[in-house]
């Protein structure tokens, strides 16, 4: 039976975003370039990449932070535009990041820019609280909850914040509006994982 190929996840999806640095490069400059280009008040122009694993759909995050400080962090959970769209699409986001204030252009010296894309979320059969947290890899998976109305997720790199998996769990509850310590009804989980690319501080002035 014939497939319709945009409703199938890419190859490279599929093997857990399995990209070179090269490429994970080009990804975190133009999630650098997307914040700039918006601190200047203009549009940033997104043709289409040389490469064309970037142009494949995919899924992403893009975190900005200063000095360690976070900015902002939005993404996607799931691989509906190519790669390197989603990814201009989270940076612009992330200035905007409804929890915390705007980006501006004093940030721009000291921004650290972080992608990270996403392999595809993998449902856990859990029935609770006890054997999701024996499920999970701390340092490896990020976690969604969600109970069909509200979802919620940590990525990976939250581990390095959150060690302890009780916790872990306990503060993604709260994030989705659940109470800490239980298992709300209905409530299903995934993992997923990321591999990171940076584009680091300090960087030169912003019209240059």
């Amino acid at each position: 039976m014939a497939t319709d190929p945009e409703a199938e996840p890419t190859a490279r999806a599929a093997r857990g975003c399995a990209l070179t640095p090269a490429e994970g490069a080009v990804l975190a400059g133009l999630a650098a370039a997307t914040v700039r280009h918006r601190l200047l008040g203009a549009e940033p122009a997104l043709a289409p990449p040389g490469d064309p694993v970037l142009a494949e759909r995919g899924a992403s995050f893009v975190t900005l932070e200063r000095r360690g400080r976070l900015l902002g962090c939005i993404g996607s959970l799931q691989p509906v535009r190519p790669l390197f769209l989603d990814v201009a699409r989270n940076a612009g986001r992330a200035m905007r990041d409804p929890r915390l204030p705007p980006v501006s252009a004093d940030d721009w010296p000291e921004l650290d820019v972080e992608v990270s894309v996403l392999t595809p979320a993998e449902p856990l059969a859990v029935a609770g609280r006890a054997e999701l947290l024996a499920a999970l890899r701390p340092g490896v998976d990020g976690l969604v909850l969600t109970d069909g109305v509200r979802r919620s997720t940590f990525l990976p790199a939250v581990w390095a914040k959150i060690a302890d998996p009780a916790v872990f769990l306990d503060r993604l509850l709260v994030k989705g509006g659940w109470a800490a310590g239980g298992w709300p009804t209905g409530l299903a989980a995934s993992r997923y994982r990321t591999v990171e690319f940076h584009d680091r501080a300090p960087r030169g002035p912003l019209g240059a």
